[in-house]
């Protein structure tokens, strides 16, 4: 009975004059009910006790009420029995249970502000004592006045300092998603600023926050989305979950909504030919992007300038405003050509009147590749240099052997091709051609002294002068020997003496002969030298199995045929002879056309059968060899063919 007269002490109590002191010793703080003096958990200088004032001259404290945990039929009878008979019952429940309602936790309040207390301001929403809310949930903490009627949330009755826990953010949030669900959908347009990043995108305050992911920030995915925070963002709702309080946008949807109008648009107001102004959005290597507002066009490398452009980011840069000309509509897939040089009259317009063929002239050397050099004649007009226009006898590998980037070189003009805006120049021909020449100096016939220069599967190339070669071809090395590669005559390096056979001018070739220095054997040498039916001594040099070479002398060889080795049926020719061997062999017969000698083994050893017929023959001719030419008159009488 003490406790329950000590809850009611504390529950009701008649309303003093503001400045007084009640009669049992409580403490009065103007605007607020009793609080008794030095009563454990509550501030003095920010809280006091709070009552909720009815249309009777009471004060009842409901916090108090809950705090103390006693329900709701209990505290109705129990302020009846403190009243009296003041309030009816029905009127008194209907006011604990509205009351009650109206204060219970995670309940949006309203509050007035009555004061600020450093980073906080003191917020009263009606109940035993005021709340606190950090400045950091006001966006102008500063420009609170007194008196202001703000939004709370009620988090908690007391805390552990005795203080009404409120929180104006949360209750702002309440509010925003009830505003948001009743005003707006999926597929409308919101605005709200850039908050900061979290996992996978960016939360945006729209007056909640919700979630933008990365890769709908922008059309073309943002290298750091953080650059977002901050600003203000309009988007697209793609989806609200109302059960989840969650709401994700777009801005890359609205984007994409909006450009497509802005591309249709477009693309119905412009024509070939017609100069627009663009925002460059992207740079590649071929060239850049400019929007037109709602479709990029592209700005190729080739069309930026009529000079030489190594990268289009030497013209532009991204986030320039640029006027370009309209070069090529494609409707159909969207494709926009543009063109920044086509705005300035063309330098090739008049280029075979400033540059006539065969005229020289001067330029500067741009660039080197692997084919050539391209020369600057004036802005935006370049010739190339091919290597093979570089020197009339040096071979050149590579440009950078003749010119180097930035050289001032005299060039002839050689041909022009308006169309293909191209130039070939020319740098030999600012000399004479020493081919014209060669012609006069080597005439056919010319004995002269070369060096093997180098070494081909057909030939042996001869320098004849520093930048002029001839050709000794395989087949013109030696009447008589037959040489597969030259190497097995000559290697590089070697002084050869030949003679001039033929001059190409326009092909620039010489061609070389060593052979010709010296009368052709098979003429009269050989037939006057071997006759058919004469013995003859040789080695045998070669073994195939048709039959086998015999070298009668030095260059000169005979076939030995398979069937000419023995009476007998021969299948191997080496079961008869071995390579190396020396044979004497009988002449058969000498072809000055086919410029062969054939031969017979069997047919010499058949003995004094063709003994008369060869000595007749050696009488015949006092001078012909008696065994194949290996005595000392010499291998082909070549001691008495002068040429």
């Amino acid at each position: 009975m003490t406790v329950r007269l000590f809850i009611l002490s504390l529950v009701y109590s008649p309303i003093p004059h503001p400045r007084e002191r009640s009669p049992n010793g409580c403490r009065h703080v103007t605007g607020s009910g009793y609080l008794p003096a030095g009563f454990p958990g509550r501030s003095q200088s920010v809280a006091a006790t709070r009552t909720q004032t009815t249309t009777f001259p009471t004060m009842v404290d409901f916090n108090l009420i809950a705090d103390i945990g006693i329900d709701d039929t209990e505290a109705i009878s129990m302020i009846q029995e403190a009243m009296g008979q003041d309030v009816a019952d029905g009127d008194m429940d209907s006011i604990l249970q509205r009351d009650i309602q109206h204060f219970r936790i995670g309940k949006v309040l309203q509050g007035k502000i009555v004061g600020k207390a450093g980073d906080d301001a003191v917020i009263d929403v009606g109940l035993k004592s005021e709340g606190l809310v950090n400045k950091s949930e006001f966006d102008d903490f500063d420009s609170l006045e007194m008196g202001d009627i703000i939004e709370v949330l009620l988090e908690n009755l007391e805390d552990e300092s005795g203080i009404i826990k409120l929180s104006k953010r949360k209750a702002d949030r309440i509010r925003g998603w009830e505003r948001i669900l009743e005003t707006k959908k999926e597929g409308d347009i919101v605005e709200g600023r850039g908050m900061r990043k979290i996992k996978g995108g960016l939360l945006v305050d729209i007056g909640v926050p919700v979630f933008l992911p990365a890769s709908q920030v922008d059309i073309r995915r943002p290298s750091d989305i953080g650059e977002y925070i901050g600003k203000t963002i309009r988007a697209e709702i793609l989806k609200i979950d109302e059960e989840r309080r969650n709401i994700v946008i777009s801005r890359r949807k609205l984007i994409e909504h909006e450009r497509n109008e802005a591309k249709l648009r477009l693309l119905d107001s412009i024509e070939e030919g017609q100069l627009i102004t663009g925002n460059v959005t992207n740079i590649a290597d071929f060239g850049a992007f400019v929007d037109l507002g709602g479709l990029d066009g592209l700005l190729h490398i080739t069309d930026m300038s009529w000079g030489r452009v190594s990268h289009p980011s030497e013209i532009v840069r991204i986030g320039d405003t640029i006027e370009v000309k309209i070069l090529k509509i494609d409707r159909e897939k969207e494709k926009i050509a543009l063109g920044l040089k086509q705005k300035e009259k063309s330098p090739w317009e008049n280029i075979t009147e400033k540059y006539p063929i065969n005229s020289r002239i001067r330029g500067k050397v741009v660039n080197l590749v692997s084919y050539g050099a391209f020369v600057q004649l004036e802005q935006g007009i370049e010739g190339l240099v091919h290597i093979s226009e570089m020197s009339w006898t040096k071979r050149v590998n590579h440009p950078s052997e003749i010119v180097n980037v930035d050289d001032e070189i005299e060039v002839v003009v050689l041909d022009i091709h308006k169309e293909k805006q191209e130039i070939s120049l020319g740098i030999k021909q600012i000399e004479v051609n020493p081919w014209e020449l060669v012609a006069q100096k080597y005439p056919p016939g010319t004995i002269i002294d070369g060096t093997i220069r180098n070494l081909a599967n057909y030939g042996a190339f001869v320098e004849i002068e520093p930048g002029i070669d001839g050709l000794l071809h395989v087949s013109d090395i030696s009447w008589t020997e037959k040489i597969s590669h030259p190497n097995e005559k000559y290697k590089k390096g070697d002084p050869v003496r030949c003679l001039v056979l033929d001059i190409d001018q326009e092909k620039q070739r010489v061609g070389l002969g060593v052979k010709q220095l010296t009368e052709d054997p098979w003429l009269q040498a050989i037939p006057k030298a071997y006759k058919p039916g004469m013995v003859v001594h040789g080695s045998v040099t070669k073994i195939t199995n048709f039959g086998v070479f015999v070298e009668l002398e030095e260059g000169l060889e005979g076939l030995l045929h398979i069937s000419e080795l023995s009476d007998e049926k021969v299948e191997n020719p080496q079961d008869v002879v071995k390579s190396g061997d020396k044979l004497d062999v009988k002449i058969l017969r000498v072809d000055t056309k086919e410029r062969k000698i054939g031969l017979s083994l069997k047919r010499a050893q058949w003995g004094d059968a063709d003994t008369g017929e060869q000595d007749q023959t050696s009488e015949s001719i006092p001078d012909a060899p008696v065994r194949g030419g290996m005595d000392k008159h010499g291998a082909l009488g070549t001691d008495k063919i002068e040429l």
